[in-house]
């Protein structure tokens, strides 16, 4: 049964930091920070799914102002107790819904999390809850994968994500949909647990249009925080989209 903390409860909460633990790594953060810094430009900052602050925290160290949105309380409730943490305001709630009363100058998701909204209606009613929050001039970065559908061979559903003797984990998709659930199985103590998320694929140029009919504009799109080049073969986007001045 899912509770009121969505698929993001105390279980996956307490364990969350350490099997994301590559995400945590100071070059990927600090990259990442560098860019979503620049792009404040001396304003405030709103995260999507703060989570429990893998970006926020360092986001705010530089001195940016940072606010966030998130539905779990468990994961908000780690953010709060880490250094730093407790500076940070966290509205619960769902992102592609919930307001809080402030503009600014940047809105961001990271790490896939816009495709926590496992429909297409969500996606475009959280860009259009983006270009609320924005002020005139303001940017929303958007980072997230792009749908790996070219693994799957033909008939097949399944994309193995990484085996070990205890651990399994692997995707499974749904093309007419673009449906996707990330399946974790793990073996304890002779005792198996298994945990299953769903999430909603969606593609640049569908963001794109989603961006559009928010009254946003694409500004720039990269392979990355790197800020190298978006190609067929990049494996993810980084894109910023702009809401017009007044």
């Amino acid at each position: 049964m899912i509770g009121e903390d969505g698929y993001f409860g105390e279980g996956v909460a307490r364990r969350y930091d350490e099997s994301s633990s590559d995400m945590f790594l100071p070059g990927i953060v600090d990259t990442a920070v560098d860019v979503l810094e620049d792009l404040a430009a001396g304003g405030t900052a709103l995260e999507l799914g703060i989570g429990t602050g893998r970006i926020a925290l360092p986001l705010s160290q530089r001195g940016v102002k940072v606010r966030g949105i998130d539905l779990s309380r468990a994961m908000v409730a780690r953010l709060h107790a880490k250094p730093g943490g407790g500076a940070i305001d966290v509205t619960i709630g769902d992102f592609s819904t919930t307001q809080v009363p402030d503009t600014f100058s940047l809105v961001y998701s990271v790490f896939n999390t816009i495709t926590n909204l496992t429909s297409q209606e969500a996606q475009v009613a959280c860009f259009r809850n983006v270009a609320r929050h924005l002020a005139p001039g303001g940017r929303f970065v958007v980072e997230v994968e792009v749908p790996e559908i070219r693994k799957l061979p033909p008939g097949h559903r399944i994309v193995p994500l990484y085996t070990s003797p205890t651990q399994w984990a692997f995707d499974v998709y749904d093309t007419a949909t673009q449906s996707m659930t990330s399946n974790y199985i793990e073996v304890v103590d002779g005792r198996g647990e298994n945990q299953s998320i769903p999430f909603r694929y969606v593609w640049p140029s569908e963001l794109d249009l989603m961006a559009r009919l928010a009254g946003l504009r694409l500004f720039q799109r990269w392979g990355g925080w790197t800020r190298h080049a978006f190609t067929h073969e990049s494996t993810k986007h980084v894109s910023v989209y702009e809401k017009a001045e007044d």
